[in-house]
């Protein structure tokens, strides 16, 4: 089965492109860079260089290597790297060429969306949101750039499914912490610092599991998934964290101990997932970066 990936490149794109390689997916890793001319990719895997905000470049690349899945990871994520607008118009115009390329191949789709797609990540003055975990079917109400374009594609994703019939799962990932490098918990003593995303995370190889799952599922349609950890990263209850900050806590909160404010039951009921990996472990745990290419 050939799955071609866009941002494989990148910090977690590494960790799909070798989750797949591994379970004997055939990856062609497209991004805007290419590692090199004379360089061989490992087993399974291959690359393509492509600018994905070019229409005819994208849709003549999904022509030629005719994949059966289509991984979309490749984006600006997240705000203050550049300006705002650079950040809507790459990512919305990015989801919009390869998704629509990839649903007229007839390729399913995985995709990254995004928690800040809520709303809170990035908003000017912290808020609650209705209830306590936050699904799937909360409302979406970003006020910056990046929040809006994953709101943006994930209705691309609707409109490419209904058009084309093909599976679209949109992955709504945390904040990815790398093993042995969870920057979360330097957080720990600013609580104001996690408010965005009341202090949730998620391990990468979580993520690369997820989208293997979302794959590998029997699904009609568009379906949206979160993707976090079981547990805040803060080892204190949750509704501890929000009383605290907030001065008061939801009506509606159901989440135990220091469990997450969001909840991934979606996933384990559609895709049979649930994170593996936890803070208590994996930030101390030495894990060798993934390898793409051969020596």
């Amino acid at each position: 089965m050939t799955t071609l990936v866009t941002g494989g490149l990148g910090r977690s794109g590494r960790w799909i492109v070798t989750t797949l390689a591994d379970a004997d997916y055939d990856v062609v890793c497209v991004d805007f860079s290419h590692p090199g001319w004379e360089i061989q990719g490992r087993e399974n895997v291959e690359f393509r260089r492509c600018d994905l905000t070019e229409f005819g470049k994208v849709t003549d690349i999904v022509a030629e290597i005719d994949p059966d899945h289509v991984v979309h990871w490749g984006a600006i994520p997240a705000m203050g790297r550049t300006a705002g607008v650079e950040v809507f118009e790459n990512n919305v115009m990015a989801t919009y060429n390869v998704l629509v390329s990839a649903g007229r191949a007839g390729a399913d789709i995985v995709a990254a969306s995004s928690e800040s797609a809520y709303g809170t990540a990035f908003a000017e003055e912290p808020w609650l949101p209705d209830y306590f975990p936050i699904d799937e079917t909360h409302e979406l109400r970003p006020e910056d750039s990046y929040g809006t374009s994953k709101v943006v594609g994930e209705n691309i994703a609707d409109m490419v499914t209904r058009k084309n019939g093909v599976k679209i799962a949109s992955i709504r990932p945390s904040w990815i912490q790398y093993p042995n490098e969870y920057r979360c918990l330097d957080t720990r003593d600013d609580l104001p610092a996690g408010v965005g995303n009341f202090w949730s995370y998620v391990d990468v190889r979580d993520i690369a599991s997820l989208v293997q799952a979302g794959l590998e599922a029997d699904f009609n349609g568009h379906e949206p998934f979160l993707g976090v950890a079981a547990e805040n990263y803060m080892d204190r209850p949750l509704r501890e964290l929000i009383a605290e900050y907030f001065g008061e806590v939801p009506e509606t909160f159901d989440v135990d101990g220091d469990g997450s404010a969001f909840t991934t039951r979606k996933a384990q009921e559609l895709l049979e997932w649930v994170p593996t990996h936890s803070w208590d472990t994996a930030a101390t745990e030495t894990v060798p970066d993934p390898q793409l290419t051969v020596d």
